[in-house]
């Protein structure tokens, strides 16, 4: 335990950048990043991130450079903690060094992790990429040397999916603090677990026992700057090339997280920042429109060595929106931990609002508020008088936040009490899911969902993703996004008016005479006006093939016809093919399937996880199991001094108070003065490592 106290400030000299997309020199990473404790100053790692993103239609590929530097006269090796988009198939990573240029391999993890620890004993430039979430990543750089920055280049193909009659594209650009949990069992919510800030010079542990449960740690979460003292992170960290091209017209591109300028040209339009470079605080959001597509289905498919592979994108026919008959229980999940303090829980408050006001009088009402523990309005459902709303209503106004994130006593809370008689009842929960048991969260859901929705609103700038869609997923119901930071008023208002019902349900696929196998996602959701789902698998043979698309409009059975001509041959143009994105996104998609078995606990763990392996190796793909790692041929670290190691600091998260950050790297505690209390556990892991450097030279 490190008990040493100091203070912690940071110093920021900024440099420039330089145009060309693979310029490489120190000049354009220049400046120091400082921590300054008790022991003396500490310096970390400074960062460039380039996003080049291409997209055809409705598939995206994107490129993330990332250039580190080193701003000392000595060795260090780096990491940095960043996210990607949850369904992102990671099929390439490359590193530069100087003028050597190194293709990543993709090994077992415990390979390359081995490969990696080889290559900094040697003194070479190493890379490895390790996933510990869908969404969350750490680029670990070894023998970073003086006045000789190291490119890494990742690739990675994605679909992009229609949300409310638009395609929305996510780049997250930041990972916001996670809340582990209590360590204690459901009934004894005691002191949080946390995952503390230290520089870890061997293995890290593999688990955590959460609650009962042995949970796969997170990684240390890196400083943060800005809760002492502001805008000392480079504001031009990240820049934006986009390029999106189609086969029908382009009506719309804009971004409500970012200003953009857009280049327009016949089939395409390009768009960067308006400014240029930006701060790497919130996710990067995009949305488009095409015209003159037909809306009922889409029809890819690519054959290669591997066999033939098919991808059917489907929405639900245009309907006349239904009057809802059916009473409701409309069950109210607000997140009130630290995390959520200000702009959230205001967004929070404003939807609420707009929420119960706009109850029917059949329908019936609850309202659980959850930090570390629940509590709830009322003690069972309440009719939606004018009175009980208004009552509500002031509940909902006199909330406060403050403690920790623990979902899945909510959700469980949520199913605890019986629903009134011939009702149907709908989970509506607001949070930013900053928690890191989301295997928990999900098995309980799967457990109690019954024939309840979930409708899961995520309420901030860069918030889970990865656990908010995936509650949606496993609730039946949909996720949807509110940026706190803007005028949410109308937004928040039109989300809550609009707890739509869906439109096409229990989708099943006829494939007539086609030999068809590994079908993804195994359970194809039910489909909301404006929605989308693709739905992949593996073929043998090809050729022509009737198939049936089947399912409930509205409560009606309806089916689409398709008549498809598959190939049976590889392509020609092989990895160059339009199509060739297919096979990868049918693999992450397979490979999201298996995860989302190992969290429920729907198999058996070690064979789930052999199969994900070996999917990732197969297909050239990251996962929790197979690592990118790539070793220079060169020695860049040739004295005896070993490289230190040090992370790359991280913005504070746009909206995100300060107690979303309080006594260690991950956050959620109810501690008091989390600015305070921030700034001296960051600083004491940073002061012990000088401290135990300090000793051990004099020893």
């Amino acid at each position: 335990m490190i008990r040493q106290i100091a203070s912690l400030t940071f110093i920021l000299m900024p440099g420039f950048w330089v145009s060309d997309l693979y310029a490489q020199t120190v000049d354009d990473v220049a400046g120091r990043v400082v921590g300054s404790t008790a022991a003396g100053e500490v310096d970390m790692p400074l960062l460039k991130s380039d996003l080049k993103v291409d997209i055809q239609g409705d598939m995206a590929t994107v490129q993330v450079r990332q250039v580190f530097a080193n701003p000392t006269d000595s060795p260090m090796s780096a990491e940095y903690l960043f996210p990607l988009n949850q369904n992102a198939a990671v099929f390439s990573m490359q590193m530069q060094v100087g003028d050597e240029v190194v293709r990543a391999q993709i090994q077992r993890k415990a390979e390359a992790e081995q490969t990696f620890k080889k290559a900094e004993q040697e003194g070479k430039a190493a890379a490895l990429l390790t996933q510990h979430r869908p969404n969350m990543f750490t680029q670990s750089v070894a023998n970073l040397m003086p006045g000789q920055p190291v490119t890494v280049t990742l690739s990675y193909v994605q679909p992009v999916p229609k949300i409310d009659g638009a395609y929305e594209l996510v780049l997250p650009l930041v990972v916001g603090p996670r809340y582990e949990g209590a360590a204690n069992s459901d009934e004894n919510l005691g002191d949080p677990v946390l995952a503390e800030y230290v520089v870890d010079e061997g293995t890290p542990e593999v688990t955590v026992p959460i609650g009962g449960w042995n949970v796969s740690k997170l990684p240390a979460y890196p400083p943060v700057s800005g809760l002492t003292i502001p805008e000392i992170i480079d504001p031009a960290r990240v820049s934006l090339d986009v390029t999106l091209d189609a086969a029908v017209p382009i009506s719309k591109l804009e971004s409500s997280t970012h200003e953009l300028d857009l280049a327009w040209t016949e089939g395409s339009v390009d768009a960067s920042f308006s400014n240029g470079r930006v701060i790497d605080n919130r996710d990067v959001i995009l949305r488009y429109e095409l015209g003159g597509e037909d809306t009922t289905t889409g029809v890819l498919s690519h054959y290669d060595t591997r066999g033939g592979f098919v991808s059917l994108m489907i929405e639900p026919p245009k309907m006349p929106e239904e009057d809802e008959i059916a009473a409701r229980e409309l069950v109210f999940v607000l997140d009130t931990s630290g995390s959520m303090n200000g702009e959230p829980l205001d967004a929070s408050k404003r939807f609420m609002e707009a929420a119960l006001k706009g109850l029917r009088p059949v329908d019936y009402f609850r309202v659980i508020r959850f930090s570390s523990a629940s509590s709830e309005f009322a003690t069972g459902a309440m009719p939606a008088t004018r009175g009980n709303i208004a009552a509500g209503q002031r509940y909902v106004r006199s909330l406060r936040a403050g403690g920790g994130t623990e979902i899945d006593n909510a959700i469980r809370h949520a199913f605890a009490t019986r629903q009134p008689a011939n009702t149907l009842r709908i989970v509506v929960f607001l949070s930013d899911g900053y928690i890191g048991n989301e295997a928990r969260v999900l098995k309980t859901i799967r457990g109690q969902i019954g024939d309840a929705r979930i409708y899961a609103f995520g309420v901030g700038t860069s918030v889970n993703r990865y656990l908010l869609d995936a509650m949606a997923d496993e609730g039946r119901g949909y996720a949807r996004y509110v940026d706190p930071t803007e005028q949410v008023s109308e937004v928040a208002e039109t989300l809550a008016r609009d707890l739509k019902s869906p439109v096409l349900t229990d989708i099943s696929i006829d494939w007539g005479g086609l030999n068809v196998t590994d079908v993804v996602p195994q359970r194809i959701p039910d489909l909301f006006d404006g929605g989308s789902v693709r739905v992949l698998a593996r073929y043998e043979g090809g050729g022509p093939a009737d198939v049936q698309i089947k399912g409930l409009v509205q409560g009606r059975k309806a089916n689409m016809p398709l008549s498809l001509n598959l190939p049976a041959t590889p392509d020609p143009e092989g990895e160059q093919s339009a199509s060739a994105s297919i096979p990868l996104t049918w693999a992450r998609s397979k490979i999201a399937d298996l995860d989302r078995a190992i969290a429920v606990q729907d198999g058996e763990e070690g064979q789930l996880k052999k199969q994900i392996a070996e999917l990732g190796i197969g297909f050239n793909l990251q996962t929790r199991y197979t690592s990118f790692v790539a070793v220079s041929n060169a020695i860049v670290n040739e004295g005896e001094v070993p490289a230190r190691k040090s992370a790359v600091p991280l913005p504070q998260v746009a909206g995100v108070s300060a107690q979303a950050y309080p006594n260690s790297g991950f956050s959620g505690s109810s501690t008091p003065e989390p600015q305070t209390l921030f700034g001296i556990i960051t600083l004491l892991a940073l002061g012990a490592l000088r401290l135990s450097r300090t000793k051990g030279k004099s020893a």
